[in-house]
């Protein structure tokens, strides 16, 4: 996935500089990191050369495995030494910054004392030493089994899909959490119509994995930044603190398994029957959800919520100074009882929340519901499905849901026989269902093939009644399972259009950009006022080198245009998020109209070690301010905008 495998140790220590030195042997190492506290780190922010982002309309070169480190095939990785939320008593000493666009930044105040989560107040203060005597004899021979099963599985190399190694490498690897530092410097002018809160979810394994680790394994950590009124912007990251890092937290290592970088044959097997074990013992508790919260964020019904395909969300709250608090886990006042994927959708009219559940394990193996306004629950709405599949990612229009079930599926015999549970099933038949959005069951869906189409993420649907068709676009991805499973075969990632016809119940699938301008576009997003409805503009991250991110594209969907903006020699980022200038009241019908915003864009500068916060205007493509961040921020997943007015309806 991510760089050739290195020799590397985890060293357990504090990180004391914020760049690598410069007598670094290998560029492809991770040294030192942030401080964790801005005490520690006084202001790392400098002035530095502005470099400038390359437009253009060439196609970039496609890699699936970068080439490897030039220095030696030994590196030395330092993993974040985190610590227990603290209140902060004693103030920050004040720092001075060089001049920069704009005034120098003020004292910065101290990062704001947490509250205590009443959810996990019990098991925060739970550890090992609570135990009786009969739980610590049998937490000793279960440690025993566990290091077992650890030297069995070094015997035999890891995929790349799976080796830490690979996968955590580099800026792919985690942070310590950081307070908010304020009054951060900022080159050019940041948007006045640019106010409130941009966060981006990702992985951040809190501690060294003790087996195999894939990046979507990590635990959920919130990257914000904050625009006040004034101009001025702050920063912070926090991990949403699920029940199961809460637990793993107190007892100082991983226990809860690893879905997929873990579970994989006889040893995944074993490490199952252990965590239940530890389970029926009271050693930890499974009861409440083991996700991780890293994948999705959505504001809905004045809350933040932080979601992973594995649980419920998790309700996160953003606080005056710019912090963030885990509230807990939120089952919308005792409404939702099931898992809940990661990309659910908000209608821009009428306000409402779709989402989609699914299990792999008993039926029904998918699950339909939506939310109003106000957060009251629909009914479920069960859909037949014959196997267990992963759905990651679903589309709305205005009056239909459109719900893929691809060819990535859950073969629990497959894990038995020591493989991979998550499959590409070939003799499978890709198809959309299309389903009335207030349907109260499934009687009324109407299913489409799609054949040897896998949509990993959808960008909008919407309906054309003259033709009687839905049109969905979405980036089809070769080979399906490449993000689970080793390949020989490139990663390609096409965006396409592919078209259901009600009329007829078959579809058409075609490339939107012609084959010379062919690039990797995946995560991203269209003007979200318009979810549901045509558009013209899709965003889309250039995913290459893969799983890097070297820019954005701005596709015109309707002529397969593309204007490109890179961010520069090694530096890459991630999804890009378009803010959108107007309210979805105020959007006319005319196209010129839909652009109207902003790109927000973490970047990382792989050479001197530093993260960005880029705005760029949308329309145009130029870059309007880029925001210093005092710490990493690394490589992650998706994110959202809380307008301030919404920031003060926060429930």
């Amino acid at each position: 996935m991510a760089a050739s495998p290195v020799s590397v140790s985890w060293v357990k220590q504090p990180y004391t500089s914020c760049r690598p030195s410069a007598s670094s042997s290998s560029s492809s190492s991770l040294l030192t990191e942030y401080s964790s506290s801005c005490s520690a780190l006084g202001n790392p922010c400098r002035k530095k050369k502005q470099q400038q982002p390359n437009i253009n309309i060439t196609s970039c070169s496609l890699q699936t495995t970068p080439p490897p480190p030039s220095a030696s095939a030994s590196a030395s990785f330092h993993f974040p030494k985190q610590s227990l939320p603290t209140l902060i008593d004693q103030p920050v000493p004040s720092t001075s910054t060089p001049p920069l666009t704009t005034p120098s930044p003020s004292p910065r105040p101290r990062p704001c004392p947490r509250k205590q989560n009443k959810e996990f107040s019990t098991h925060q203060q739970q550890s090992q030493w609570d135990w009786n005597p009969l739980q610590r004899a049998a937490a000793l021979a279960l440690d025993a089994v566990e290091a077992a099963i650890a030297s069995h599985e070094k015997k035999h190399p890891l995929p790349k899909t799976t080796d830490p190694r690979v996968q955590i490498a580099g800026n792919f690897a985690p942070v310590p959490e950081q307070p908010p530092c304020h009054s951060l410097p900022v080159t050019g002018k940041i948007p006045g119509c640019i106010q409130g809160v941009y966060v981006r979810n990702g992985a951040n394994p809190l501690h060294q994995p003790a087996g195999g680790h894939h990046l979507f394994d990590g635990d959920g950590m919130i990257h914000a930044v904050r625009f006040q009124g004034d101009g001025s912007s702050s920063y912070t990251c926090r991990f949403t603190e699920t029940h199961r890092m809460v637990q793993e937290r107190a007892l100082g290592r991983p226990v809860f398994p690893k879905a997929i970088g873990e579970l994989h044959g006889n040893s995944g097997i074993a490490r199952l029957l252990l965590f239940y074990a530890r389970g029926l013992l009271g050693l930890l508790d499974h009861t409440h959800g083991i996700g991780v919260a890293n994948a999705g964020l959505v504001y809905f019904n004045n809350r933040l919520l932080a979601m992973s395909e594995d649980d419920l969300p998790y309700h996160v709250l953003v606080t005056p100074l710019g912090d963030l608090t885990t509230v807990g886990r939120y089952d919308f006042n005792g409404q939702l009882n099931s898992t809940m994927i990661a990309h659910p959708k908000i209608d821009p009219v009428s306000q409402e929340l779709f989402a989609l559940s699914y299990d792999v394990v008993k039926k029904p193996y998918l699950k339909y519901f939506r939310f109003s306004p106000d957060g009251n629950k629909s009914q479920d709405v069960e859909i037949p499905l014959c196997m267990p599949t992963m759905i990651h990612d679903f589309a709305i229009t205005e009056r239909f849901v459109v719900i893929p079930d691809q060819q990535v599926v859950f073969n629990l015999v497959e894990l038995i026989r020591g493989g991979s549970p998550v499959i590409y099933d070939k003799k499978k038949m890709s198809r959309f269902g299309i389903l009335d959005k207030n349907a109260t069951d499934a009687k009324g869906i109407r299913w489409i093939d799609a054949p040897d189409c896998f949509c990993f993420h959808v960008w909008n649907a919407w309906e054309e009644p003259e033709s009687e068709e839905v049109v969905v676009v979405g980036s089809c991805m070769t080979p399906p399972d490449s993000i689970f499973n080793e390949s020989d075969e490139n990663l390609k990632s096409v965006l396409s259009e592919i078209r259901l016809s009600l009329r007829t119940g078959e579809s058409t699938r075609r490339p939107i950009i012609c084959e010379s301008e062919q690039v990797n576009l995946e995560a991203g997003m269209v003007n979200r006022n318009m979810l549901g409805r045509k558009t013209r503009y899709a965003y889309l991250a250039l995913a290459e080198p893969w799983p890097k991110v070297s820019g954005f594209a701005k596709v015109d969907l309707s002529t397969g245009e593309v204007w490109k903006y890179t961010y520069g020699e090694e530096r890459y980022g991630g999804e890009p998020l378009f803010l959108p200038r107007s309210r979805p009241e105020e959007l006319s019908d005319q196209d010129d109209e839909e652009d109207e915003g902003h790109i927000l864009a973490f970047v990382h500068d792989e050479k001197e070690w530093r993260s960005e916060l880029r705005i760029v205007n949308a329309r145009t493509l130029e870059l309007e301010a880029s925001i210093e961040l005092p710490s990493r921020v690394p490589y992650g997943f998706h994110g959202t905008f809380i307008g301030a007015q919404e920031l003060r309806r926060q429930a």
